[in-house]
């Protein structure tokens, strides 16, 4: 994955529009590929029919999300849709907007709880419990998987490695992500790339939600 390691930052500050201009970084190829995308006010992805989903992520501003059938969804900081897909799908920025896009293929295997072409916002897929950590798998598959959870104050996820590489979506609230030794704060709307095998740990110093996307390829 092309992203630095072991520091918080934030998608949307590393990739601020350009003046009139789309923009488009993949930081991970693949079947799942993962790539940042930027948009200036008024500019446009224009419809193409594509064999897979795109699952966006919008880490800031708003987006619109249209296809030829005349359907139309409006998406916000926070918010998320995966497209459909044999059926031209455009994207259009009224404003500037900075977006992740991960494809899906149509065979990976999809939380019942995602509709294409249906907008939900990621911090509201998974509740807060007392004392307790809730997570969802959105979508997974041998190379890929992509979790949202809830960690209640105080909870936390103690000190191991992962097999491959994750990204981590601070959603709301604030924790502490432990990295080979080092403390770091994240809070809602920063973002944490661990490197496989990269021994960490996740405490919630308050409510806490994130999402993980783990990429095995």
């Amino acid at each position: 994955m092309k992203e630095r390691v072991g520091q918080v930052f934030s998608i949307a500050n590393d990739n601020a529009p350009v003046a009139g201009c789309t923009v488009s970084k993949e930081i991970h190829g693949g079947s799942n590929s993962i790539t940042y995308y930027s948009m200036d006010a008024d500019t446009d992805i224009s419809a193409e029919i594509y064999p897979y989903h795109k699952f966006l992520i919008v880490n800031e501003g708003n987006l619109t999300v249209y296809t030829s059938n005349g359907t139309i969804n409006e998406l916000s900081a926070g918010d998320g849709i995966l497209t459909p897909t044999d059926i031209p799908v455009g994207i259009r920025a009224y404003n500037a907007a900075v977006f992740v896009e991960i494809t899906i293929q149509k065979k990976e295997n999809m939380n019942r709880a995602i509709k294409a072409g249906e907008v939900f916002n990621m911090a509201a897929l998974v509740p807060y419990q007392e004392g307790k950590i809730v997570n969802m798998d959105v979508v997974s598959n041998s190379k890929m998987k992509f979790v949202v959870m809830s960690f209640d104050a105080g909870t936390g996820l103690s000190e191991h490695a992962a097999p491959g590489e994750a990204l981590v979506f601070a959603l709301d609230g604030e924790a502490t992500i432990g990295y080979e030794g080092l403390e770091h704060i994240i809070k809602a709307g920063e973002q944490f790339h661990f490197a496989k095998g990269g021994l960490h740990s996740v405490k919630a110093s308050k409510r806490f939600k994130m999402a993980l996307l783990l990429t095995l390829e």
